[in-house]
This record gives C-alpha cells, structure tokens and sequence, in this order.
C-alpha cells in the first residue's frame, strides 16, 4: 500500500481510500454528560424535563395525569390498583358492610362447650 508516516494522523484506511466510519456507538457515549430528564415529584420516574419543566412520563405539573390509550401498557403499569390503595382498601370494606355508622357492633355469640 501507499501508506506513509506523513499520512499518519487520518489512519491507514482514508490513505488508502475508505472513508473513517462516524460512529453513533461507544465513542459518541463518552460525550454524553448534560441531563436532560430529572426525578418527577409526582410519578417518582427520570422523566421530567428541566428546561421544559414538565414530566414526559405523568404530565406534571399539569392537573389531570397524562395518558393516551394508544399506549395500553403504560396504563396498565399506573392503573388503580397497583399501588397500595390506602384509602380504596378501608372503602371497600366499609362498601361490603352498607357504609354503617355510629352503631353498637353486633354482641358476638360465645360458643357453648359441647357436653
């Protein structure tokens, strides 16, 4: 090949006619030191975004949670029912038994010994 010292600092392939692949892979990674995203104080996820001031992923700080039903699976991971349900759990209860208030319990019926 007609490689020389003096073409030393483009590599031996642009010498020899190829062109030096621009890379989208590890190299261009190094680069990659600004965030964008932070934490989101409503939905705790790494989507919202600092310049924008706005969650890519619930829509805070806007009042009604973002959603779209072309994405059912995302629905599906922040639906009713995947978190703890502290207040749908004591309603629930209180549902199943007529939303009773303010009376004495039934008197529970002691069980005779058998004889």
């Amino acid at each position: 090949s007609s490689w020389s010292q003096k073409d030393s600092h483009v590599g031996k392939r642009a010498a020899q006619g190829q062109r030096e692949a621009m890379t989208k892979g590890t190299q261009a990674f190094g680069k990659r030191h600004n965030k964008s995203h932070t934490i989101c104080r409503r939905c705790g996820r790494h989507s919202y975004h600092i310049q924008k001031s706005r969650c890519a992923s619930c829509g805070y700080p806007s009042a009604s949670m973002r959603k779209y039903n072309w994405g059912y699976k995302a629905l599906r991971r922040r639906t009713t029912g995947t978190g703890r349900c502290r207040h749908l759990k004591i309603v629930q209860r209180r549902f199943k038994n007529g939303f009773r208030e303010g009376g004495q319990p039934q008197p529970k019926v002691k069980a005779t010994p058998a004889q």
